[in-house]
């Protein structure tokens, strides 16, 4: 077994390889990602008193000319039988049948030509807009505000405008219009990476795996090992002539990523990487940013398929930044796979309302409607999208409760994962022997924990330690509601690929957004929302994973036991660049569907060959594991190998 002292002295001999490999260019202040320790906002009165001549720029984004004909066109391209099965459109040919006209954007610029605003068609679907600030107040009938949030554990203070109220599209062009977003600049979207609790200290981790190194310590060959990619290795397949992408809000060191690649013994070109700053960027990286997601997202979807090239999409963690780096993405069809890792409670994405807590989304217009429609796109182009479905179990939405406040766990999924055009990458606990200290000093008797079956990732198997350590309350311990996001989304019904899947639930009853005692906001119940996750792998970072990353405050290190869903998100992104070369070239549109044909057959798990492993163990907090389907590990976990057979060869 691979030790850690040897790894860190493996890491010595190539660190100077690629040191000086693709530095960055952007010398701008990046935006720290919001948390619940985010102090509110401290409004400084009108932002056309303090800043009325400097333009701002903001993001519209115009509607497809038919969505329901474009749904149903993703259904039938994703059905074995229909006579459009994978045909699918390039992006010239989607833009001709579903983007607005020509002439549909001429007059959406000649209207708000009128009100003084300058127009600029950035992609198929989406407008840059720029303007006085006066006159964005006048045209979108707000009064926008500065405000400034100080500097606070260890992260700098800025500054954003938003308006008093959501915007209002002149009427004249309502109906070519889905969304206005960026007259809100907060910093939005959230990371979804998981180290173990603070208060937690980890002896040792013992698998029941035969994987080169110990849970905690894993790399992408060990998962190699375990989900069974190696038969695709032994073929020849890397991801050779297929295109990663990954959309992100933080930058990154790039050299991190070669560094990794390197230790692990992994030839890649050293020109793999293209970066594509969105909206100029994130700035520089930072840790108060996120640049360690990034820098996971990279190494591991790069690792899983190292003859992939890799386009990593940055833009500034608004949500305006996150529509444009989807757009980005999704209208230039260079990557064929495309996950994110980032993302934030459905709802707040949703509603955008002004007495949701600060950490929520921006109150721009129908956000969801806007990037669903990209996704929609996407998947009839044939890319495949992923997105992490979050680290705080069946409450999502805990996140968003600032530090002082008072607020209710409800249940509630991630958003973009909760999208029916995306696939939701969940997450699983290895089994095996965990250890825990039980004093500072760290000495024997220590905590043992004996995991015997991969389990749904939820932290309440560890009460008994906080018990042990004396802090009983799974929040004071630091391990409530960490685990593999899963739940029903009250935004988007039950998809077509989900439709009489046993397993499948409905939204709760009796569950509301109460915050300080005070009523936000009663979520519906018995809603048929989509369920997700889909597919999940190890996320737990009790048995999870090193990181090869230069921390902005440190320096470079390796540091061992990161977890969460942010890691399988990027590798089903790998795992499906090794499929498509594997399938000679393919593209493989909307992996949902089949995932869930695999699953609505029962075939999925059964014989030696079986491409699902469902995980019928643990819960999330709230949602059981069970054989075959459940919102918490989704329809298990992924025999790569296996699944690869069923797609060249469905049954």
């Amino acid at each position: 077994m691979t030790t850690w002292r040897a790894r860190f002295l493996m890491f010595f001999l190539v660190l100077g390889l690629y040191s000086s490999a693709m530095a960055q260019t952007a010398t701008h202040s990046a935006l720290p990602y919001p948390t619940e320790k985010t102090p509110k906002g401290i409004d400084r009165g009108a932002l056309t008193a303090e800043s009325g001549t400097t333009p701002l720029s903001i993001t519209m984004a115009l509607r497809l000319r038919d969505l329901n004909e474009a749904e149903n066109l993703l259904n039938a391209i994703h059905t074995p039988g229909d006579p459009q099965f994978h045909q699918f459109l390039t992006a010239k040919q989607f833009v001709a049948r579903f983007a607005p006209t020509d002439a549909d954007v001429a007059k959406v610029m000649e209207a708000l030509g009128k009100y003084g605003l300058t127009v600029q068609r950035t992609t198929a679907t989406t407008l840059k807009v720029t303007a006085l600030p006066a006159d964005m107040e006048r045209a979108f009938s707000v009064s926008l505000h500065n405000y400034e949030v100080p500097a606070h554990d260890n992260v700098s203070g800025y500054t954003f405008h938003a308006p008093l109220t959501p915007a209002t599209i002149p009427a004249e062009i309502s109906a070519f219009v889905v969304a206005v977003v960026g007259l809100d600049s907060r910093p939005s979207v959230r990371p979804h990476y998981r180290t173990v609790p603070l208060k937690l200290k980890t002896v040792s981790s013992v698998s029941q795996t035969t994987t080169p190194d110990e849970p905690g310590f894993w790399t992408v060959t060990d998962f190699a090992d375990y989900y069974d990619v190696q038969p695709l290795y032994s073929r020849g397949v890397t991801g050779s002539g297929r295109t990663i992408g990954i959309v992100t809000f933080a930058s990154f060191t790039p050299s991190d990523a070669f560094t990794y690649w390197s230790a692990i013994g992994l030839s890649v070109n050293p020109n793999r990487i293209q970066i594509v700053n969105v909206d100029d960027g994130p700035g520089v990286p930072s840790d108060a940013s996120g640049s360690d997601e990034t820098t996971l997202d990279v190494e591991q979807s790069g690792g899983i398929a190292p003859g992939a090239n890799i386009i990593v999409y940055q833009a500034p963690g608004t949500g305006q930044g996150s529509l444009d780096n989807f757009a980005a993405a999704i209208d230039g069809n260079s990557a064929e796979t495309i996950s994110v890792s980032w993302g934030d409670w459905e709802e707040c994405a949703n509603r955008g309302i002004g007495n949701f807590p600060s950490a929520c989304m921006p109150p721009d217009l129908t956000f969801l409607e806007a990037t669903h429609e990209l996704f929609v796109r996407a998947a009839i182009q044939g890319q495949t999208l992923f997105a992490s479905a979050g680290d705080d179990g069946a409450y999502d939405n805990s996140i968003d409760c600032p530090t002082g406040d008072v607020c209710s766990n409800t249940l509630s999924v991630d958003y973009p994962a909760s999208d029916t055009a995306i696939t939701a990458a969940g997450g699983t606990t290895l089994p095996g022997l965990q250890e825990y200290c039980l004093n500072a000093a760290c000495t024997p008797p220590f905590y043992d924990i004996n995991i015997p079956h991969e389990r749904v990732w939820g932290f309440d198997y560890l009460l008994g330690l906080c018990s042990a350590l004396g802090t009983p309350n799974p929040i004071t311990c630091g391990i409530f509601p960490g685990g593999g996001g899963g739940g029903v989304s009250i935004i988007f019904g039950t998809p077509l690929y989900q439709l009489f899947l046993a397993g499948t639930q409905r939204s709760q009853p009796n569950q509301s957004w109460i915050v300080n005692g005070e009523l936000v906001y009663p979520l519906p119940a018995h809603y048929p929302g989509r369920n997700v996750p889909d597919i999940s792998f190890n996320a737990d970072p009790d048995t999870g994973y090193v990181l090869y990353y230069t921390s902005s405050v440190s320096g470079f290190g390796i540091f061992p036991f990161f977890g969460g869903t942010s890691f399988v998100a990027p590798q089903l992104n790998g795992v499906s660049a090794l499929l498509g070369e594997y399938l000679h070239g393919s593209r493989l549109g909307l992996l949902n569907f089949p995932l869930y044909l695999l699953g609505l057959t029962g075939q999925g798990y059964r014989g030696p060959d079986a491409p699902l492993h469902a995980i019928a163990y643990g819960d999330n907090w709230f949602y059981f594991g069970r054989d075959g389907y459940s919102p918490a590990a989704g329809l298990g976990t992924l025999d790569v190998a296996n699944f690869a057979k069923f797609l060249r060869d469905p049954f």
